[in-house]
C-alpha cells in the first residue's frame, strides 16, 4: 500500500563559505572607512577654518558636534529600520545621506551650510555603522566575531588615520578651505559604491546560504529596551564616557599641538594619527586575544585605565609621542572587546535596536562635549598666545575616562558574579535566558 503524500520539507541552506564572509567585511568595511575619513575631516581643517574663514573654536567645535546631534534619535530609528527591511536596503540609504552631507558641506564657506552638511551626514553615518555591526553579527555567527569585528574596526580606522594624516599627504589639497572638503566628498563617493557592493553580495548570497532571520523584530516595544540586563547598560555608559574622551580630543588635537606645543601642520597631522595607527594593528589582535581568553570586562578596564592619564600628561607635559601612544593602545583594547560583548548579552533579533541605542547615548555624549569643549577653549582664551588656557579641556577629558572606568569595573565585579554573562570566559557561552519563543544562535560557540 503506497505510503501517504507528505508535503515537500524546505531544503537547509548551508551557511556561506568563509570567502564570501571574509568578501562581505571587505566591501562593508570600505564604507566604514569612507565614513569615518568624512567624520574627522574637521579637525586637520580646523586651523585652516580658523585663518580663512575667521571661524571660532566654538564653531570648529559646532561642526563636529552636529555629526553627532542627529544620532540622539536616528540611531534608533535606524535600527528599528535595519530590524525591519534588512542591512543591505538600510546601508544605501545611510550611505546616501553621508555622500549628500559631504557635498553640502563642501559647497560653500557660509558657516549655516556647512553646518547642515554635516548635520546630514550625521544623519546617516552613527545607523550605517549600526547596520554595519549587525551584519557582522549575522554573517559571522559562531565564528571569533571579536577578531572579525577587530578587522572590520582596523579598516575604518584607516579611514580615520588618512584623514588625520592628510596635511601629511595631500598638502596641495591645504591650499584652500574647500580643498581637504573635496577629497571628503571622494571619499562621500566611495561609501556609497561599497553600500551597493553589499547589497549586490547579498541580494545573491540569501538564496544561496542561510544568513539567519531578517526582516524581522523592526516593531519598537520600549519595554524591552528598558529590559536590556544591567550588563548592557553598564557597557553603554562606559561607551559614552569613554569615545568623550577619543573624538571630542582629535577635534582639536591638531590645533591644540600646534598652538600649545609649537608643532608644525605636519607634525601635529603625525600625532595625531599615532593612536589609529596603533589601533588599526592591535585592535584585531586584541579582538583575537579575548576570543581566546576571556577576560572582557576585565580588558575594558585595563584599557580605560591606561587612557585617564595621557591627557594631563599633554597638558603639563613636553613629551606627546608617549601619552599618544598610551591612547592608541586604549583605543585598540576598549572598542576591540566593547562592540563584540554586545552581541554576546542581546539576541539577534533585537541587536539592531540594542546597537542603536547604544549608538544614541553614545552621540549625546559625543554631541555634549564637543560642544562644551569648544566653548571652554574659546572661554579660557586657548590659543598660542596662551597654550595653558587648553589645561582646563584636558582635565575635562581625563575626568570623563575616568568615570568610565568607574563603569567598566562595575562591569567587572557583575560579570564574575551570578549575573554575568559569561564575558569573562573564553567561550562567551554563559548568557541571559532567552524571552520564550525566541530562540536565536549564540554568536560565539
Amino acid at each position: 500500500m503506497a505510503e501517504p503524500a507528505t508535503a515537500a520539507q524546505p531544503r537547509a541552506l548551508p551557511p556561506p563559505p568563509a570567502a564570501l564572509r571574509w568578501i562581505v567585511v571587505a566591501v562593508f568595511s570600505l564604507a566604514a572607512f569612507s565614513s569615518s575619513y568624512l567624520f574627522d575631516c574637521v579637525g586637520p581643517l580646523a586651523r585652516l577654518l580658523s585663518v580663512q574663514l575667521g571661524f571660532s573654536n566654538a564653531d570648529i567645535g559646532l561642526l563636529q558636534a552636529v555629526c553627532s546631534l542627529p544620532n540622539l534619535g536616528m540611531v534608533l530609528l535606524g535600527g528599528i529600520i535595519i530590524d525591519r527591511i534588512g542591512e543591505r536596503r538600510s546601508a544605501i540609504i545611510f550611505a546616501s545621506l553621508c555622500l549628500a552631507g559631504a557635498g553640502l558641506t563642501a559647497l560653500s564657506p557660509r558657516l549655516g551650510i556647512m553646518v547642515a552638511g554635516r548635520l546630514l551626514y550625521g544623519l546617516g553615518s552613527g545607523s550605517l555603522s549600526v547596520a554595519i555591526n549587525t551584519a557582522i553579527a549575522k554573517w559571522f555567527r559562531g565564528v571569533r566575531v571579536s577578531f572579525v569585528f577587530g578587522v572590520s574596526l582596523t579598516i575604518s580606522r584607516l579611514g580615520s588615520l588618512a584623514s588625520q594624516t592628510s596635511p601629511a599627504w595631500a598638502r596641495w589639497a591645504y591650499a584652500w578651505w574647500r580643498g581637504p572638503l573635496l577629497l571628503a566628498l571622494a571619499a562621500g563617493l566611495l561609501c556609497l559604491l561599497s553600500a551597493c557592493g553589499y547589497w549586490l553580495l547579498e541580494s545573491r548570497a540569501v538564496r544561496r546560504y542561510d544568513l539567519g532571520s531578517h526582516g524581522a523584530g523592526g516593531e519598537l516595544v520600549w519595554g524591552d529596551l528598558l529590559k536590556f540586563s544591567r550588563s548592557y547598560w553598564l557597557i553603554t555608559l562606559l561607551c559614552i564616557s569613554f569615545y568623550a574622551g577619543i573624538y571630542p580630543f582629535q577635534t582639536f588635537a591638531q590645533k591644540f599641538f600646534i598652538e600649545a606645543h609649537g608643532a608644525s601642520a605636519s607634525r601635529a597631522a603625525l600625532l595625531v594619527g599615532i593612536p589609529t595607527v596603533i589601533a588599526m594593528v592591535a585592535t584585531p589582535l586584541f579582538g583575537l586575544m579575548v576570543d581566546r581568553i576571556g577576560h572582557r570586562a576585565r580588558c575594558m578596564a585595563l584599557g580605560t585605565a591606561l587612557l585617564v592619564p595621557t591627557y594631563l600628561m599633554m597638558a603639563y607635559g613636553h613629551l606627546m609621542v608617549v601619552p599618544m601612544a598610551m591612547m592608541g593602545i586604549a583605543f585598540a583594547l576598549v572598542p576591540a572587546v566593547m562592540w563584540p560583548s554586545v552581541m554576546l548579552i542581546i539576541p539577534q533579533a533585537k541587536l539592531g535596536k540594542a546597537f542603536g541605542l547604544m549608538a544614541l547615548i553614545q552621540s549625546l555624549g559625543l554631541t555634549a562635549f564637543n560642544f562644551m569643549i569648544g566653548w571652554v577653549n574659546d572661554a579660557q582664551r586657548a590659543g598660542e598666545a596662551n597654550p595653558g588656557g587648553y589645561r582646563l579641556g584636558m582635565w575635562l577629558f581625563s575626568g570623563s575616562v575616568l568615570l568610565g572606568l568607574g563603569f567598566a569595573i562595575l562591569l567587572w565585579r557583575r560579570e564574575r558574579g551570578p549575573d554575568g554573562h559569561g564575558l569573562e570566559s573564553a567561550s562567551g557561552r554563559r548568557r541571559a535566558p532567552e524571552p520564550p519563543g525566541e530562540a536565536v544562535t549564540p554568536l560565539v560557540h
